[in-house]
């Protein structure tokens, strides 16, 4: 029987993702728009409390169970900046370009330019559940001061993956799924709810 789970984001590519990897543990998965659901506040200073505010949110006004994710990008330079801040760096309304373009003027007096994005997924069977299901990834690499790349999305064309000499936007979708944070988090999510 398959059971049906809310992901607690509108993103398509994300509902594609994780669909097709939950789909062998009898979840199906739907986007929280589909159920009328605004997006949650995420008024908290860690991706594991943001996460789960926001599956906990979509499993209240819903009644199901659900899936949520928060990630960003972390400089190591900047003290882990962006963070959980990544969407919305530069100010509302939300710009990649702009976030971009103030990650690089804050990036540009330091040497060190590693930097690395980090997943949290929080999975809840209902909106009070005491023992929510956690996992997380992290994808290490360096920002540039150039973009390179047309795929992905965010922070994607300034991040470079210094073992493959490319940026997450030059990577297929199919790899670049397969190695980031996102892809690791849901990996160790799928083994958790074996």
């Amino acid at each position: 029987m398959t059971q049906t789970l809310i992901l607690a984001s509108n993103n398509a590519g994300k509902l594609r993702e994780f669909a097709t990897l939950l789909a062998p543990l009898g979840l199906s998965v739907e986007p929280q728009g589909m159920h009328n659901v605004p997006e949650a506040e995420e008024p908290h200073l860690t991706f594991v409390e943001n996460a789960l505010e926001k599956a906990r949110h979509a499993s209240r006004l819903t009644g199901l169970p659900a899936l949520a994710d928060d990630s960003g990008v972390c400089v190591n330079a900047l003290g882990g900046a962006p963070g959980v801040l990544s969407a919305r760096y530069a100010g509302e309304p939300k710009s990649d370009q702009r976030n971009n373009d103030k990650l690089i003027a804050d990036l540009a007096p330091h040497a060190d330019k590693s930097a690395y994005y980090y997943c949290v997924l929080v999975y809840v069977r209902h909106a009070d559940d005491p023992q929510p299901v956690i996992a997380d990834g992290r994808w290490n690499g360096m920002m540039l001061d150039a973009p390179r790349g047309e795929g992905g999305f965010g922070y994607d064309p300034y991040f470079l993956l210094p073992e493959l000499g490319l940026t997450a936007a030059e990577l297929p979708a199919a790899d670049k799924n397969r190695l980031s944070h996102r892809g690791q988090a849901l990996r160790a999510l799928v083994e958790k709810l074996k």
